[in-house]
């Protein structure tokens, strides 16, 4: 008996034509202004510690930080190949709903209110933006 090997599992002609249709929607403005917005929301996170001025708080800071890089690069793979990281796509929301809660739920209580409202501002872009995103794939390419 012979055995398949992945590869012939990426030239399956539903899967080809699956990443073709996300490709394709990903390349609708709207899909584009959402991975934009992903995109920089994610790389304000990242420096929000800096920006806001709570950089001493090493717990936030260290979760503010890695989250916005991840969040960044999350969007830089949607935006450049939809067909093949649309599977991520749930993690958006995810991100922007832990953002919101961090500054309650991390070692470190006693967030102040401009860290507190940062938090909880961008946490609500990026989930509309992860909501968003989850929505490109239902997206049909041919109605522009």
């Amino acid at each position: 008996m012979a055995t398949r090997s992945p590869m012939d599992l990426e030239r399956h002609p539903d899967i080809a034509a699956m990443r073709a249709h996300y490709d394709l929607a990903a390349e609708m403005p709207v899909a584009r202004v959402v991975s934009g917005l992903t995109f920089l929301s994610g790389l304000y996170l990242a420096i929000s510690p800096w920006v806001v001025g709570f950089f001493g708080r090493t717990t936030l800071t260290v979760n503010n930080l890695v989250l916005g890089v991840a969040l960044a690069l999350l969007a830089a793979g949607f935006a450049s190949a939809f067909g093949r990281t649309h599977g991520f796509s749930w993690v958006t929301p995810i991100i922007g709903v832990w953002t919101i809660v961090a500054p309650w739920v991390l070692p470190e209580h006693g967030a102040t209110t401009a860290q507190t409202v940062s938090n909880a501002t961008i946490g609500a872009i990026i989930t509309v933006c992860g909501l968003a995103g989850l929505g490109v794939g239902l997206l049909s390419p041919y109605r522009r």
